[in-house]
């Protein structure tokens, strides 16, 4: 800094200093000051902020009785009795002694005049500033106080170029941890950066989402405030409403009128007031005056247990009140040293004459006494904070011990600057009073916090602590059964916009606020995950969920085992009917020249008879878990049997209706049909065609064994692909024509002799055949089961039994049961009356 900015500046705070005293002198008294070898300032609010409009520089007088504040005059008391066990102590500071000068700083101007005041060179009214204000020695090494934010970002900015330490009691801010712009500052009372964690993790504990925010006027209310909506947002916490209670409020007055209506207007059960305890004190009052009950109310550290608040007329039916408060610790001894004091008969402060300098560092005009009755009641919040100014000089004292070298028994007195003593304090590490003091890099101290709730019993207000909260780590600690709640049967009141949706129903934001929604069931197959209660989630593919749940579900596997009932059933039969075919084979191989079976194709019918049977054994594919030979073979080989089976019958019905219908008519192609074997060439060329269409079918459309989810939600079928593929189609499609030419060319034959006549039993397999088949296709269509596949296996054997039943059981009969029937004689007489119906007609 050049040599003439520094005369400039040394200038303007000459001015200043001058215009602060109205250039008068002081005396001095013990009560507000008291000589030693380093001097200590306390800073404290003996009378209540008073605002008034001055129309030049001057001190704001603090005189009015009316005004008085018995929690700063504890707080004053707390700095005399801490220097004076300090300077009574042989370990401390053993040939040191402390000195003091004590301020009330009832307004900003006072405040301020008391911070420059002490900013004064010793001796003087002046402020020098020099080029290096290392080398600047300003009268008091440290300074305790303000009592407030307000108060303490004005001072903590004009001592920071001079790095005079200040420790303040009862400013919380967050602001003043910036170190940048307040390096010199540290205080004994944890930051609101704490507190409004510790609000935020007790509206989560108890599960209150929607809530309303008031804070008071200024840096403590707004920043806390806003520091609390910022973090509330973050952790889910909706804020309905938010207002600051200004510095001009008047208790009934229209602006705390349309606030409390507002407030009402929110439906919100929690309201957390952020406030000063006087703004605090003017919005219950309107809280009061507007009958608003039935609430959660939770007050920060300046208002929880202050009597300033819970001696408001009609408090106690406003709900219940949290609120986050100091550790309780105890100064011993303060409250008989006050007692000793008002008993000495000195009061404070004492009686001066009008329009002087009182010795007391306070313009005033009358001044108060008290006497060991009238002196005010140290209370549990005073005590906290007559504590934390206890804790502070103790600080210093500290910090000069180390600075001092006083270990060895005797202190190095010397000069010391400001700044060197700021480097100790953050330094120091010591107990007092089963409690450790020390800060961190912020100039924090490193103390937790009560969890309180107010109680009333009858007229008498206390309160009691529910619980606690300390960092590193964090960790909040509730007793629930402490806490009598206002509402019915001691509930836990609610404090949410909408109640939550029921389970499996997701959140639709409604408006501005998540915590307003309407409830919606999530779809089949999705589910709601308790992390995300705004989208339903798809379940895994191995689950499923019906609408509205709140969890998936296995899905069912389906798979025809062989374990089961219906299986042993469908096996039984099948066996049976595998039995059936062999012993027919026996039979026509045994009767092989008899009539009937030459008449039912003679060695053909063993072709049919293996054919039958080829289809039958592609059943057992059907069972058990599908692999890919099961796959390729089940369903091929059946269409391909089949086919043979109705290729053979086709042929067989033709070859009837030739012979004795139209061999006369059409001999040439009669004659043809015979030599060149139309049967066999017939039945080959119709099967290799199947055998292509079914070979086609397995290298195109391979079937595979495949996990099935897309038909049924619930379950996963264990089936091939087979039934999905055009080749699937295709052979089907060709078994149904050769089906339809079997029907139609029985159908031909039906007034053939008696026993060569086949119309009745094939047209009846052959119905019973689309009868199946079509009864099949609908239950796909309609059936959405784990049995699906016992009607597939149902179809294919009534087919298989159909067409055994239709053409070979008529035939057994006879053989087995009507001997006197497969005879020569019997198949000419019906040859010859049929010819002679023939020639009638």
């Amino acid at each position: 800094m050049s040599p003439w900015v520094a005369h400039l500046v040394s200038l303007q705070f000459s001015i200043a200093c001058c215009w602060a005293f109205s250039c008068h002198q002081t005396g001095s008294s013990p009560d507000f000051s008291l000589q030693g070898d380093y001097l200590l300032a306390g800073l404290f609010p003996l009378h209540g902020d008073y605002l008034q409009v001055r129309h030049r520089p001057q001190v704001t007088l603090c005189d009015r009785p009316d005004s008085f504040n018995g929690h700063g005059y504890h707080l004053f008391q707390a700095m005399r009795f801490g220097i004076e066990e300090i300077n009574n102590s042989t370990a401390l500071l053993p040939n040191v002694t402390l000195g003091y000068e004590l301020y009330d700083v009832c307004s900003e101007s006072a405040n301020l005049y008391a911070t420059l005041n002490m900013l004064c060179l010793p001796g003087t009214h002046h402020i020098a500033l020099q080029e290096s204000l290392s080398r600047y020695a300003p009268r008091a090494v440290a300074i305790i106080g303000p009592d407030n934010t307000n108060h303490a970002v004005t001072t903590a900015a004009v001592l920071s170029p001079f790095l005079v330490p200040l420790i303040s009691y009862e400013a919380s801010s967050m602001v003043l941890s910036t170190k940048w712009q307040y390096p010199s500052f540290l205080r004994t009372i944890p930051s609101d950066k704490y507190q409004v964690e510790i609000m935020v993790l007790l509206l989560q504990r108890f599960q209150w989402v929607w809530v309303s925010l008031v804070g008071s006027d200024g840096d403590y209310g707004e920043l806390g405030v806003q520091a609390l909506e910022d973090l509330a947002t973050k952790r889910g916490i909706c804020i309905a409403f938010k207002g600051i209670v200004p510095s001009s409020a008047q208790v009934g007055d229209e602006e705390m009128r349309s606030m409390v209506r507002h407030l009402a207007l929110a439906r919100t059960t929690v309201v957390v007031v952020f406030s000063s305890r006087q703004l605090a004190g003017v919005f219950f009052k309107s809280v009061v005056l507007a009958n608003l009950t039935g609430k959660v109310w939770i007050a920060s550290e300046d208002w929880a247990i202050s009597t300033h608040i819970t001696s408001v007329p009609g408090i106690q039916g406003i709900g219940t009140v949290l609120g986050v408060a100091i550790q309780q610790k105890l100064v011993p001894g303060l409250k008989e040293f006050e007692e000793a004091y008002a008993r000495a008969g000195k009061g404070a402060p004492r009686s001066c004459p009008k329009g002087s300098w009182c010795s007391t560092n306070q313009l005033c005009s009358k001044c108060q006494t008290f006497t060991e009755h009238t002196t005010p009641e140290l209370g549990a919040f005073s005590m906290s904070s007559a504590y934390n100014v206890y804790r502070a000089v103790y600080a210093v004292a500290h910090g000069l011990h180390q600075l001092l070298d006083c270990a060895s028994g005797a202190c190095s007195k010397g000069q010391i600057y400001p700044w060197q003593l700021l480097e100790q304090i953050y330094k120091v590490n010591f107990p007092l009073h089963e409690d450790t003091v020390t800060f961190d890099d912020n100039g924090d101290p490193l103390s937790g916090y009560n969890i309180i709730a107010w109680d009333w019993i009858g007229p008498k207000w206390t309160f009691r602590i529910i619980g606690s909260f300390i960092w590193s780590p964090v960790q909040l600690d509730i007793n629930y059964t402490d806490i009598r709640w206002h509402g019915k049967d001691n509930q836990v009141p609610t404090s949410v916009c909408t109640q939550d949706c029921v389970e499996g129903h997701r959140r639709v934001v409604v408006g501005f606020h998540h915590c307003c929604f309407e409830c919606v069931p999530c779809e089949d197959g999705t589910f709601l995950n308790k992390s995300d209660l705004y989208r339903c989630q798809p379940c895994g593919k191995e689950e499923w969920a019906p609408e509205g749940s709140p969890t998936c579900f296995p899905r069912t596997v389906v798979v025809l085992t062989w374990q089961e009932p219906i299986s042993w059933v469908l096996l039984a039969a099948n066996t049976l009917l595998l039995l059936l075919l062999v012993g027919t084979a026996g039979l026509f191989a045994r009767h092989l020249d008899t009539p009937v079976v030459r008449s039912a194709g003679g060695r053909l019918c063993f072709l049919m008879l293996g054919s039958l049977a080829a289809g039958s054994c592609s059943l057992y594919g059907f069972f058990g878990e599908p692999t890919l030979p099961a796959c390729l073979l089940r369903q091929a080989l059946f269409f391909l049997g089949f086919a043979v089976f109705l290729s053979c019958l086709t042929v067989r019905s033709f070859q009837l209706v030739i012979i004795f219908k139209f061999s006369t008519k059409v001999p040439r192609f009669y004659r043809a049909w015979v030599q060149n074997h139309g049967a066999g060439l017939f039945v080959m060329i119709s099967s290799v065609t199947q055998l292509l269409i079914c070979l086609t079918w397995l290298v195109v459309w391979t079937p595979q064994p495949t996990r099935e989810y897309r038909r049924f939600p619930q379950l996963v079928v264990l089936e091939c692909t087979e039934g999905n593929s055009l080749g699937f189609l295709l052979a089907f499609t060709y078994n149904s024509l050769l089906s339809v030419s079997a029907f139609a060319c029985s159908y031909l034959g039906k007034d053939l002799p008696e026993n060569y006549s086949e119309a009745k039993c094939v047209t009846f397999s052959q119905l019973l055949n689309f009868v199946s088949w079509i009864t099949f296709f609908t239950m796909v269509s309609v059936y959405q089961g784990k049995y699906l596949l016992v009607v597939n296996v149902l179809a294919l054997l009534t087919c298989l039994s159909s067409g055994f039943g239709g053409y070979f059981l008529p035939k057994c009969y006879v053989i087995l049961c009507r001997p006197d029937l497969n005879n020569t004689g019997h198949f000419q007489a019906s040859i010859l009356d049929y010819t002679r119906r023939c020639s009638s007609t």
